[in-house]
């Protein structure tokens, strides 16, 4: 009964203290609710409404956003399965899919070179990797606009090997891939010299004694042991990528849609904004389940170390 009697008092302070540091989460909670869920939850509620007469919406449930993906009414009012919005679709996850690989290949033996720096010469490099964000996407577009357009520093260099002259690399797929990954590969280096840095550099000795090359160093201790940096910055990577909507209309002139602007083109000049909402919550919905995957493979890996 005494040992009850003592322990009493410091129950209820607990729960004061937990009631205060929810209270004081209260602001966090609201700001994401408004700023995150709210705007979600309308997007949700619009891929679900119909079509107004003159564009825009109409609320009331109707699912033919979701169904103009892959069905259209033909003449004869029968439901015509059509691929195109399928193709875009599949166009848009290859294009994250191979910008993601790329900036991977590039961004790990940048991210290695720069941890086996001095501290000093580290942080420069480092700066430098992140200077981009300092300036406009835009202009960072237009940039390599200048540089693959006609007349272009990169046409102008190719002449020299016998390249027609008033070459222009613009408007095409490579040219918006160039783009994607000048954008993105920070955020793919970034998380990957985190991981790196904190890799013990006696691990990488122990496999050179033990006649390993630099692929097999690279492929059974490096890529492993920085396998949480690596997936971070792919995440990083795909899920911008598969919404791009300035690289597809400047660097690829409009020609090959994505969902990026497949999405702008039916809340702007189409005017059909239940179908770009439903684009849109299946864009998430896929990025949600490769991230709940992710994580569930993170977290089996984890438990079975």
């Amino acid at each position: 009964m005494s040992d009850a009697g003592h322990a009493s008092p410091a129950v209820p302070r607990r729960r004061r203290a937990l009631n205060l540091a929810y209270l004081g989460l209260v602001p966090s909670w609201l700001l994401m609710g408004f700023a995150l869920l709210m705007p979600i939850m309308i997007v949700a509620a619009v891929s679900v409404s119909t079509r107004g007469a003159y564009g825009g919406f109409d609320w009331g449930f109707d699912l033919t956003g979701y169904r103009q993906i892959l069905f259209n009414e033909g003449w004869t009012g029968e439901m015509e399965f059509t691929p195109q919005y399928l193709m875009i679709i599949l166009r848009t996850l290859l294009l994250a899919a191979v910008t993601t690989i790329i900036c991977l290949s590039l961004a790990v033996p940048v991210a290695y070179y720069i941890a086996q720096q001095p501290a000093r010469r580290k942080s420069l490099m480092v700066y430098l990797v992140t200077l981009p964000f300092w300036m406009s996407m835009i202009l960072r577009v237009y940039a390599w606009m200048i540089i693959l357009g006609k007349d272009g520093p990169l046409p102008r260099f190719l002449e020299i090997f016998g390249a027609p002259q008033g070459l222009s690399l613009m408007y095409n797929d490579g040219a918006t891939l160039a783009a994607m990954v000048y954008t993105y590969i920070p955020l793919m280096v970034l998380p990957v010299f985190a991981s790196i840095e904190k890799l013990d550099g006696t691990l990488i000795e122990a496999a050179h004694d033990l006649y390993g090359n630099r692929w097999v160093t690279l492929r059974r201790v490096i890529l492993p042991l920085t396998a949480p940096g690596i997936a971070s910055g792919a995440i990083l990577v795909f899920v911008p990528a598969l919404g791009a909507v300035l690289e597809p209309i400047l660097m690829g002139g409009g020609k090959q849609m994505m969902m990026g602007s497949l999405i702008q083109l039916q809340f702007g000049g189409g005017r059909n904004w239940p179908f770009g909402s439903a684009i849109a919550v299946m864009l998430l919905v896929f990025v949600m389940i490769v991230l709940i995957v992710l994580a569930r493979r993170a977290a089996l890996k984890e438990a079975t170390t």
